[in-house]
């Protein structure tokens, strides 16, 4: 499941919507929230909600890049429950995909076929997928191209959904979506 809310510090120059994606996974015995964001209007409602869908069960709170902390400690501690487990543990039935040298991890879940990844895969127009700017790039070891090639294992994988932060997520054939991606961006 995926939620979207407006970005605190959205200023529209930064290339990307103001409404970022977040995604809610149900693995096994164990919620996942990835990159969560809560939203200003009307946040007591949805916090009622998701208390609903966590119903006492235990929650990993976990983050593909690291400004993507947003709520991270605040929905960890709402959900920590006995204390006993880390908040940021990766549960069985989620696999994290670390991209090194791009400053990102990004989550496979396998039950889903949904792949969830940070800001080095943005929605593109229309209901297709791109790398991010090479702008965005300035902090890491990689440009788009070797991006492109560190994301390359992922077409491995029979991606069917990519739930992505920045623009429309892919509902179906998310493998087909991530290849022309990385093809656009130079990789072979």
């Amino acid at each position: 499941m995926r939620w979207t809310a407006p970005h605190p510090d959205w200023d529209g120059q930064e290339g990307w919507d103001r409404e970022v994606g977040c995604t809610l996974f149900v693995a096994s015995e164990t919620v996942v929230l990835i990159d969560p964001l809560l939203p200003q209007e009307g946040r007591e409602e949805f916090l009622r909600w998701l208390d609903g869908i966590v119903g006492g069960r235990p929650v990993s709170v976990l983050t593909t890049i690291r400004w993507h902390r947003r709520d991270r400690e605040a929905l960890a501690e709402r959900y920590r429950g006995d204390g006993s487990r880390a908040p940021n543990m990766v549960p069985p039935g989620v696999e994290p995909r670390p991209l090194k040298g791009a400053g990102e991890t990004m989550f496979w879940l396998p039950a889903a076929a949904a792949l969830v990844p940070g800001d080095r895969l943005i929605g593109a127009p229309p209901g297709g997928l791109q790398l991010c700017p090479e702008s965005w790039l300035d902090e890491v070891s990689v440009d788009r191209r070797g991006l492109a090639e560190l994301m390359r294992p992922l077409l491995e994988l029979p991606i069917e959904r990519v739930l992505v932060s920045h623009g429309e997520p892919v509902l179906r054939d998310g493998r087909a979506a991530v290849a022309h991606a990385l093809r656009e961006a130079g990789g072979s």
